[in-house]
């Protein structure tokens, strides 16, 4: 996400971080490049200009140039108003009146409104809700069956009225549905519109005026860059907006939309779709954004993602394990499993400060797969004791996961030398070497291409 802008940027922060001193025409040319790379990734022009225009006062006014890290001072700047610029702090989600909640998304057709609603669903039910899913899309062909199927998946109920064409009446009797049946919040799926469709806008106002929502919530595509800032301050005006969610931002999107959506319609985004899962939805949080744009990883948002990936009780086991020294293959197994379900090996390493924007390009995922392949094509017996492995079995295990002998290999004996180290780390944790209350693991870098996949495995 952000990848053109980031890499801009990361470039003009590397240049400046080989220089010993920055001279106020060496912090002139960076910000002009930095306003460059804003406009590029298509930034509204007047929230470049402002913005760098408040990174060079700042930068002058600090005396970034007597610094004995001017590099870094800059970085820390570009950090802060890049923060302010995207909102300063995470914008809350939630529900005044009720039950129930009413949490309606409004937007132009084509930008995922109905997904949307479902990954919001999804997100309200692992946080404790229990949502009911409002199909007042009656224009768009089969809108309600694909609602239905969204629902379904993440175990939300849908409520429609068949073949009705009354958004406005679905939308009163899913309300009233949802009284009786003590769900909350209803997520309204409405109907797609154009900004300039005013018959639609006046529906809309009127299906805002029946419901009373507590969130209104604009359904943007992030690669529209700045038709979504215009329409954005059409749909505030139409019906008031409580905020944003960007959808298709892992995608080629430039990074334009979010920059200036909230700088230019003053509506805090409060989601952001990153994948085409229906669980990739995720809060908005303006500073670790910042974050990842400038490289500094988004340690925060990796640990959420681990929590969600690994319950209690699956993380004390796998911990008890280790601390006995104690690893096979259906571990490793069980933890390629849970780094799946945290995202692509890429979205996750964009997280880990330090990780090079090079270093992420290299990353192999397929080296992943076929690691799995080749756990899955060993027997029960052969994963809990890898040492049984002789030569027809690793020709056996080639053939089943449809790699070669030489990867089975490969695989078998970085196996041994991470089980090595991790019976090192059991053992100096025994006698009180370690400390810090906490197991160790090396991380390793893992599936990158020419080098080393899961335990060295190449590709």
């Amino acid at each position: 996400m952000f990848d053109t802008l980031a890499t801009r940027i990361q470039e003009i922060f590397r240049r400046l971080s080989g220089r010993g001193r920055l001279s106020e025409a060496d912090v002139a040319e960076a910000c002009r490049e930095i306003r460059l790379a804003l406009l590029r990734a298509d930034v509204h022009y007047q929230v470049a200009k402002n913005f760098v225009a408040r990174v060079q006062e700042r930068a002058v006014g600090q005396d970034v140039a007597q610094s004995l890290t001017p590099g870094q001072q800059i970085v820390k700047i570009v950090h802060s108003e890049l923060t302010a610029l995207l909102g300063g702090e995470a914008a809350p989600f939630g529900f005044k009146s009720g039950p129930p909640g009413v949490c309606m998304l409004v937007g132009p057709q084509g930008g995922g409104k109905t997904t949307t609603a479902g990954k919001l669903a999804g997100w309200l039910k692992r946080n404790g809700h229990k949502p009911l899913l409002a199909a007042t899309d009656v224009r768009r062909p089969a809108a309600v069956e694909q609602l239905r199927i969204v629902g379904e998946q993440v175990g939300a109920p849908v409520f429609d009225m068949g073949d009705s064409e009354n958004a406005i009446a679905v939308a009163k009797a899913a309300l009233e549905y949802a009284r009786k049946e003590s769900l909350s919040p209803v997520v309204v799926d409405t109907a797609g519109r154009l900004h300039s469709e005013q018959a639609l806008m006046d529906e809309m106002r009127e299906m805002k005026a029946t419901l009373a929502p507590d969130e209104v919530l604009l359904v943007a595509d992030a690669m529209t860059g700045q038709d979504a800032v215009n329409m954005g301050r059409r749909f505030d005006e139409e019906v008031g907006l409580t905020g944003c969610i960007l959808t298709k931002l892992e995608g080629d999107a430039r990074g334009g939309a979010a920059l200036s959506l909230r700088a230019v319609t003053g509506k805090p985004i409060k989601f952001v779709g990153v994948g085409e899962k229906l669980d990739a939805l995720e809060p908005f949080h303006p500073d670790r954004m910042a974050s990842r744009i400038l490289g500094m990883g988004d340690m925060l948002t990796l640990i959420e993602k681990a929590e969600q990936a690994w319950d209690e009780k699956q993380a004390e086991r796998a911990e008890k394990r280790l601390r006995k020294g104690e690893f096979d293959f259906n571990d490793f197994l069980q933890q390629m499993d849970r780094m799946q379900d945290m995202g692509s090996l890429e979205e996750i390493a964009e997280m880990i400060p330090g990780f090079s924007r090079g270093m992420r390009v290299q990353l192999d995922p397929d080296a992943m797969k076929s690691a799995k392949a080749v756990v899955q094509s060993m027997t029960t017996g052969e994963r809990a004791n890898p040492q049984i492995i002789d030569g027809s079995r690793r020709r056996r295990i080639a053939q089943g996961s449809g790699t070669s002998v030489q990867t089975v290999n490969q695989l078998l004996r970085q196996f041994q030398q991470t089980k090595a180290l991790i019976h090192q780390f059991s053992e100096a944790e025994k006698k009180g070497r370690l400390k810090g209350g906490r197991f160790p693991i090396q991380s390793r870098r893992v599936g990158t291409s020419g080098s080393e996949g899961p335990f060295g495995l190449g590709r």
